[in-house]
């Protein structure tokens, strides 16, 4: 590869990086995987829905709890994380005098093509893809004012649960069949899914992961506003030293721990009472309410599970090197979760109770954390990190410690 200036950035060594970011980042990829075990062990389509009624005894809890407390919280600390990340590396770049956007534009195409392997190849619930064209976007910010990145980012962040109550109210002037012909559409949808990941070939299964991607490229509607609000509070984070110095922001912590989280869950509940299930293709007025009100409780719970994330972060150091090795864990999980599930791996497509999938994640985590702790023994990045930081800086660092 074409190696940089000695005036060029280089990748950041291990001591110059914040720990409290990779404690968090463990953290939160734990409740990714435990998010995402619905969709990994049944059709997309049929997941993120809120809790199923078909489940029965400690299945039907466990699609409760992860609903109420992890659905929708940790991807919004993970894009929060991520903003956090950006706006560390705009500050070293600004204290050293050197250029941040050609850099930056790489690291952010290098992500790109990453997600899009990932979600043709293993798995198309993926969300590098939006992270990778939504950081192009997060560039524009970089000189915005310290002070208003939180307002911004909670604009930004609430008008996709405005935009979702406009639609729902949209909703009420369609047409009479409009409703049962997007039932069907849903349904038609769920099938060929079922067909392709449970019985299909892995050819098959890429064929259709195609097609979800096409499908999930209109989500960004929604998700788009959601993490790049994310994004931007998160360098409102990063930039005011909230994280690195902690006791500077003592009233904000405490607000954060003690009126925000449980304010967040009585939201939630909130939403659960007035809409706990949404059929796949139903939208109405009823449920765009229940979207928007635990949009708005996904918020206030990550930035609660922030705060005690960084409350406990000593205590929290074993998941470090998780968080260190966070891409590679993210695509891993992809790769166990669609061998054990497809059809063209062990085929347990539908075939996992819900409590077995929470039991399931939790020892695939532990696995996760205990690999990365011996691999970064012996190796100062994740195998898909120093790939990513070769392309960013034109210059494969070494690998070995």
């Amino acid at each position: 590869m074409l190696s940089l200036s000695t005036s060029a950035f280089q990748p950041v060594a291990a001591n110059e990086r914040i720990a409290t970011l990779d404690v968090l980042r463990g953290f939160a990829l734990f409740g990714i995987l435990l998010m995402n075990m619905e969709a990994f062990s049944g059709p997309l389509d049929m997941s993120f829905t809120g809790i199923d009624p078909h489940w029965q005894g400690g299945d039907y809890w466990a699609d409760a709890f992860v609903y109420v407390f992890v659905q929708g919280k940790f991807f919004t600390l993970f894009s929060l994380l991520f903003g956090a990340g950006f706006a560390v590396m705009a500050q070293r770049a600004s204290s050293a005098g050197r250029d941040f956007t050609r850099f930056y534009l790489r690291r952010s195409l290098g992500l790109l093509i990453i997600g899009v392997l990932h979600a043709l190849l293993l798995w198309s619930g993926d969300i590098l893809v939006a992270y990778a064209l939504l950081s192009f976007v997060l560039l524009a910010f970089r000189e915005a004012a310290r002070s208003w990145l939180p307002a911004l980012g909670t604009l930004a962040y609430l008008g996709a649960a405005v935009l979702m109550l406009l639609l729902g109210a949209l909703m009420q002037f369609a047409p009479a069949d409009a409703a049962s012909t997007q039932a069907a559409a849903a349904v038609n949808a769920i099938e060929a899914q079922r067909q392709a990941y449970a019985h299909g070939s892995y050819l098959q299964a890429v064929a259709q992961r195609l097609r979800d991607v096409g499908a999930s490229l209109g989500a960004l509607l929604v998700v788009g506003p959601q993490v790049l609000g994310m994004f931007l509070i998160g360098a409102w984070f990063a930039r005011s030293g909230a994280i690195a110095d902690t006791a500077r922001y003592p009233r904000l912590w405490a607000g954060l721990r003690w009126l925000l989280l449980p304010a967040g869950l009585m939201v939630m509940l909130l939403g659960v009472w007035l809409h706990p299930y949404n059929a796949p293709g139903r939208f109405d007025m009823r449920s765009a309410g229940a979207y928007a009100l635990t949009a708005v409780a996904g918020l206030m719970m990550c930035l609660g599970y922030l705060a005690w994330g960084v409350r406990w972060s000593r205590h929290l150091q074993w998941l470090a090197p998780a968080g260190r090795m966070a891409l590679s864990n993210y695509l891993g999980q992809s790769l166990v979760c669609t061998l054990v599930f497809y059809g063209y791996g062990l085929g347990w497509f539908e075939q996992m109770g819900r409590a077995a999938q929470l039991l399931f994640a939790v020892a695939l985590f532990a696995l996760q954390v205990l690999l990365s702790q011996l691999w970064l023994r012996r190796f100062q990045y994740g195998p898909v990190e120093w790939l990513w930081r070769g392309f960013t800086y034109l210059q494969l660092p070494p690998l070995r410690r």
